[in-house]
């Protein structure tokens, strides 16, 4: 914290206008100039004296004023360099270090056989600039920013100057928040790199400009409001980093989430007030409807704690691993609670309730099946059965009666039946009712217990081929009595592919092995759960990566659909939602695709309603193209590592100002790159390269 201070009341007193000061910044002239480019004449003794201009870098160009009097400077353009331009003595040039070739004459070291003139014109080149936007003073004398430029005079009136050090760090740290930046609500990301290469040019404290001896020690910092309810993306391709940033996010998150009301219990901050009045309650119950219109204390700390859920498609947030040495459950023990898909130590267990939510439950059991691999005809069969409800009356009979064996066959797999619910009600029929039992009648629509109901309709299916009823009922109706799914489950609830089969089958023994994922308590279900653990600021990561694909998309939807709709219901009731961040790694493997058009879709939900519900949404894959557009244009923050190919530059070009990475985003050293990303964030003007701080 100490450090973060120093940095951020170091960054409100510098005055970058200064830089043009130090005539060993200067790197250059302009000679050419629009709204968006310029282009700048420099040469190798300028370059060599700065530490060299990396492509990205930035630049400054100061306006000097040429109407007269002494007024002071007011105005600076901010720039980034991009790759040589052409000058008018580029052909000579050339020819004339042709023809010191040929004659194969000494054009560089100590005894250079090149006149001072000649070496002078030798060493000069053009830099094409981009153009991010301006810095000006305002009345009051302070400096402001701002992402364009208003006006601009004829080239020969800037000069151009190279920053670094505490000048440096200022124009990476620009927020378009008002007031200072406070150490309480900022957090270290990383800092300033240009280039996959690091050498430097300056080999001591005694060269001309000592600032450029600092490369690589510009601090950037992220803002509470660039991460807490916004889109981030993070892309780049294997091994570049995301995981590693994705954790320094949650990090950050957490210790945030530490100086919040609710979680120390008081409204402080590093021992000082943090807020006007006090509030304890994780709703703010006791908070006025005024206090609760922003989630903030004035010294931009949530005034509750966050909560944070991570989708971990590989396992590596919820265990220790060799690629970090340790994991975010491993840093934040007490704060964590994990969930997996199977059973095992540490883990709770996602569960649902197959009676009661007969879709998602038989949507589990396909996904658990296709683990297992090919299965009998018998099983694909039952897996294929519609349980979607019908509209139409005669389609309700025909549902109630496929619901009804359905349920059987979980309660004669294990599966604990919930309490309160110990009958079946569906339409049976007076003379079948009258076959089941010698002694007894049994009214299915009056109700009937399971062991009448599995009895009625294993005497219906042994008997399906003699009884009367059955047998003539296709002459009668133009159709089967059972259906095709009413088939399918009465084969896996009796075991016998066909009625008067006598070699049975597994059936419903099948289902055994899953009845761990029931849960025959109706009052709170994993995604409740997790939603009132995230709700009260706690960390929960839900460990997929031993589940299939079709099982990993129905945890994490159902999982998000119930933290968006609680959410939901609570804007809609005008009480607070305190700030909750979606984690999802391998983004693709969730997220709908980027032909898919349908807005309903949760993620879709999210990233376009997120905001308001103060939900926060942190991605990341290796390729641009494989997301929604829906999705990637509600997103305000941007990692970007390294990209292979044209087409993932050619879909990030839409973005902000990355086009001006496009050539060295391909680049890539596996060795030293690592946690290189360009970085855009939702309060800084402009796209900022940096190395990415180590999780450690």
């Amino acid at each position: 914290m100490d450090d973060t201070r120093t940095d951020l009341e170091t960054i409100a007193k510098t005055d970058v206008f200064k830089v043009a000061q130090n005539p060993n910044s200067f790197v250059g002239n302009p000679f050419k100039i629009d709204y968006d480019k310029t282009s700048i004449l420099t040469c190798d003794d300028w370059k060599h004296k700065v530490g060299g201009i990396s492509q990205g870098c930035f630049l400054l160009a100061f306006y000097e004023n040429d109407f007269g009097g002494e007024e002071e400077l007011s105005e600076i353009l901010l720039l980034r360099a991009l790759r040589p331009c052409p000058i008018p003595s580029d052909n000579s040039v050339i020819s004339s270090r042709i023809e010191y070739f040929k004659e194969e004459l000494k054009t560089a070291g100590n005894h250079r056989q090149i006149d001072p003139f000649t070496r002078f014109e030798f060493s000069c080149s053009g830099l094409e600039c981009s153009i991010l936007g301006t810095f000006y003073k305002n009345k009051q004398g302070g400096i402001e920013f701002g992402a364009d430029v208003e006006n601009f005079y004829s080239p020969h009136l800037y000069k151009v100057y190279k920053p670094t050090g505490e000048y440096l760090q200022y124009i990476v740290n620009i927020r378009d928040v008002d007031g200072p930046l406070r150490p309480e609500s900022n957090f270290r990301i990383g800092t300033v790199r240009y280039s996959s290469s690091r050498k430097e040019y300056t080999r001591d404290a005694a060269t001309t400009n000592a600032a450029s001896n600092a490369a690589n020690n510009e601090r950037v910092y992220m803002h509470t409001k660039d991460i807490l309810g916004k889109r981030t993306a993070l892309f780049g391709m294997t091994r570049t980093g995301k995981s590693n940033t994705v954790k320094m996010l949650i990090e950050a998150t957490e210790e945030l989430s530490k100086k919040s009301a609710t979680v120390n219990g008081k409204a402080t901050v590093d021992g000082k007030s943090a807020a006007t009045g006090t509030t304890t309650a994780a709703d703010n119950t006791t908070a006025s409807f005024e206090d609760n219109l922003t989630p903030y204390y004035p010294n931009e700390v949530p005034k509750q704690a966050v909560g944070q859920i991570i989708f971990d498609i590989n396992g590596e947030y919820a265990n220790k691993n060799l690629q970090d040495g340790t994991a975010i459950f491993e840093k934040y023990r007490d704060r964590v609670t994990r969930y997996s898909v199977v059973e095992k130590a540490g883990f709770q267990v996602l569960k649902i309730n197959f009676f009661v939510e007969l879709v998602a439950g038989l949507e589990l059991l396909r996904g658990q099946f296709k683990q297992l691999g090919k299965q009998s005809d018998y099983v694909d069969d039952f897996l294929s059965v519609n349980l979607e409800k019908p509209e139409g009356v005669e389609e309700l009979v025909s549902y109630g009666r496929k619901v009804a064996a359905y349920k059987c066959c979980l309660r004669q797999a294990g599966f604990p039946v919930p309490g309160g619910a110990d009958k079946l009600f569906f339409q049976g029929q007076a003379e079948l009712n009258k076959s089941i039992m010698t002694d007894k009648v049994l009214d299915p629509k009056a109700g009937i217990t399971y062991e009448e109901a599995v009895n009625w309709f294993t005497q219906v299916w042994k008997n399906y081929r003699n009884w009367d009823y059955l047998k003539n009922y296709e002459s009668k109706n133009g159709r089967e009595w059972a259906d095709n799914d009413l088939k399918a489950l009465l084969r896996f609830l009796t075991k016998y592919r066909n009625p008067d089969e006598r070699n049975g089958i597994n059936g419903f023994i099948k289902l055994k092995p899953f009845s761990g994922y029931h849960s025959a308590t109706a009052t709170i279900l994993f995604e409740n759960e997790i939603e009132q653990l995230v709700r009260k600021g706690k960390i929960v990561i839900v460990d997929l990566s031993q589940g299939d694909p079709v099982i990993q998309e129905f945890f994490s939807e159902k999982i998000c659909s119930a933290i968006f709709a609680s959410s939901m219901a609570r804007f809609i009731e005008a009480k607070p939602n305190n700030y909750i961040q979606f984690y999802f790694e391998e983004a693709h493997n969730l997220f709908p695709k980027k032909e898919d058009r349908d807005l309903s879709q949760i993620y879709n939900r999210i990233a376009k309603e997120g905001a308001k519900l103060n939900l926060g949404m942190i991605y990341a894959t290796q390729e641009v193209s494989s997301i929604s557009s829906n999705i990637l244009k509600n997103t305000q923050n941007w990692f970007i590592a390294h990209l292979n190919n044209e087409d993932e530059v050619k879909e990030l070009r839409k973005f902000y100002d990355f086009s001006d990475f496009a050539d060295s985003l391909i680049r890539f050293s596996a060795s030293n790159d690592k946690g290189f990303v360009r970085m855009k964030t939702y309060s800084n003007p402009f796209v900022v390269p940096i190395q990415v701080e180590l999780f450690k």
